[in-house]
């Protein structure tokens, strides 16, 4: 059976504005080779961070840390951060060198290498496509079952061994929802921004938000 992804996305891909690319980034498949063998997920959720002038981004203000430095480096690469002592989130880096934008990758759809996700993510008995979704709808279980880790912060996107790729079937616009994003209630007026896109009605969101 042939996979469900055409072929890799290329360097101009990540040449987007960020809102153009958060989008476009849903329905691309990510792929992972490990060691352990190949996991690979459809991205079905994204919230997109616009940098200085964003308060729910790391970069608010043109902060620079050495968590920071990849998000002012070319579009196409990983950015990578540990939260609550306890998850890894990858994030896309995307805008021109030195403009820190990144969009935050939420939810996966599991394709390959479903076995391996649940060994890394401890969990057994995928009987039902609930259980499947439950590997990868959220941005650190994501990380875990595709063994994201800080290794992986700085990697180009469009080479292997962290590679994205096109879907066969690309998503339709009607498809396309926006809302705002999660867990970014600090940030005053931009805790209110529709930068939160996902694929409506999807199984594997994170989150289920009334449109």
């Amino acid at each position: 059976m042939p996979y469900p992804w055409n072929g890799p996305v290329s360097s101009r891909f990540f040449l987007q504005p960020t809102e153009y690319l958060a989008k476009s980034l849903l329905g691309t498949v990510l792929l992972h080779d490990t060691a352990e063998g190949r996991t690979a997920g459809r991205i079905v959720e994204v919230e997109m961070y616009q940098g200085p002038k964003d308060r729910a981004a790391h970069s608010f203000g043109g902060r620079i840390t050495d968590r920071t430095r990849v998000m002012y480096e070319e579009a196409g690469r990983a950015y990578v951060y540990f939260i609550y002592g306890m998850h890894h989130c990858l994030n896309v880096v995307s805008g021109p060198p030195g403009c820190p934008e990144a969009i935050l990758i939420r939810a996966l759809e599991p394709l390959d290498g479903l076995d391996l996700m649940a060994q890394r993510r401890g969990l057994a008995g995928l009987r039902t496509p609930r259980q499947v979704c439950h590997l990868t709808n959220g941005p650190g279980k994501l990380a875990q079952a595709m063994a994201i880790t800080k290794a992986q912060y700085g990697l180009r996107l469009d080479v292997p061994p962290l590679r994205l790729y096109h879907d066969l079937d690309p998503l339709p616009a009607e498809k396309l929802a926006a809302g705002p994003r999660i867990n970014v209630g600090y940030a005053q007026e931009a805790a209110h921004y529709p930068w939160r896109f996902w694929i409506a009605e999807h199984p594997c969101v994170s989150v289920r938000t009334p449109l």
